[in-house]
């Protein structure tokens, strides 16, 4: 490891991040300096720009990743590096949010009762009754589950803020089956090695196999299961705030954006042009008829 990032990592951990993005924004910095072959403090904006430019049109990434290696490039230099960063020549990107991808209700029946091995169905039903993101699941372990109270504590959220999270009575049913079966002792979903969790890739491709399995088109993962959950609380009534807390979100703006895919408010909400009195027509007229 050269002295500079180790230096880096220092300074990361200092700022208290999580080893995850000390992994990702090191790496990414070994990755820039790789396609150089210098050291980062021989290179400047216009590297930077054409390295972003390398990921965005040779290696087809996606925005956010994007947007993740360029925060990593701007730590470098503004912190470890202790230079001014580039406002000028390397711009951050305006985001566009997607909708997010909500299943329905009876979609996630199928997508539960279609899933035979014990340990998948109970981790979905986890992702889906509790909204938990991907790997906040995978880090439960067996003593955060709280059955006197009915709640789920989760450690170690995005941005290492700890949270609590409702127990479902059908959920707690089905982890008991599970227990029976498996026994875990310290992880809830320990993987192939005990002493470890299961690793995200094993979800995917699990996900991928029951959404083939059941034939349907949309995308399925735990983040999706996650949108699902918020979104299926927002149509039987739950205020946005709760929903916010419940999800682990900083800004109730992020939180908001479920009021878009909401089947609940948008039938709720008339069209104006119902209230407007035109004449109904039973047979279809006019010119211009074309094949």
């Amino acid at each position: 490891m050269t002295h500079l990032r180790q230096r880096m990592q220092e300074d990361l951990r200092l700022r208290n991040y999580s080893p995850r993005t000390i992994h990702s924004y090191t790496r990414i910095v070994a990755e820039f300096s790789s396609y150089f072959r210098k050291s980062p403090d021989q290179l400047g904006p216009e590297h930077i720009r054409v390295w972003l430019l390398y990921l965005l049109d040779e290696r087809k990434l996606a925005w956010g990743t994007l947007q993740c290696a360029r925060s990593a490039l701007k730590f470098l230099y503004t912190r470890t590096l202790k230079q001014t960063w580039f406002d000028q020549e390397i711009i951050k990107p305006k985001v566009r949010r997607k909708l997010p991808t909500v299943w329905s209700r009876e979609e996630v029946c199928a997508l539960l009762d279609a899933t035979t091995n014990t340990k998948h169905r109970a981790l979905l039903a986890v992702y889906y009754s509790a909204g938990l993101r991907c790997q906040e699941a995978l880090d439960l372990k067996v003593t955060d589950i709280d059955s006197k109270r009915m709640v789920i504590h989760v450690r170690e959220g995005k941005g290492k803020f700890p949270r609590q999270v409702m127990l479902s009575p059908k959920l707690l049913e089905l982890l008991r089956v599970y227990w029976k079966w498996r026994k875990p002792k310290d992880w809830l979903f320990p993987g192939e090695r005990p002493d470890h969790p299961l690793f995200q890739n094993a979800v995917r491709v699990a996900c991928q196999k029951l959404r083939k399995k059941l034939g349907i088109t949309k995308p399925l993962s735990p983040h999706v299961l996650r949108h699902s959950f918020a979104t299926h609380l927002l149509d039987a009534g739950t205020d946005l705030r709760s929903i916010q807390l419940l999800l682990g979100h900083r800004d109730l703006e992020t939180t908001a954006r479920y009021l878009h895919v909401s089947e609940a408010r948008l039938h709720a909400t008339a069209s104006p042009l119902d209230d407007l009195p035109i004449r109904v027509i039973r047979t279809a007229q006019g010119g211009n008829r074309t094949a």
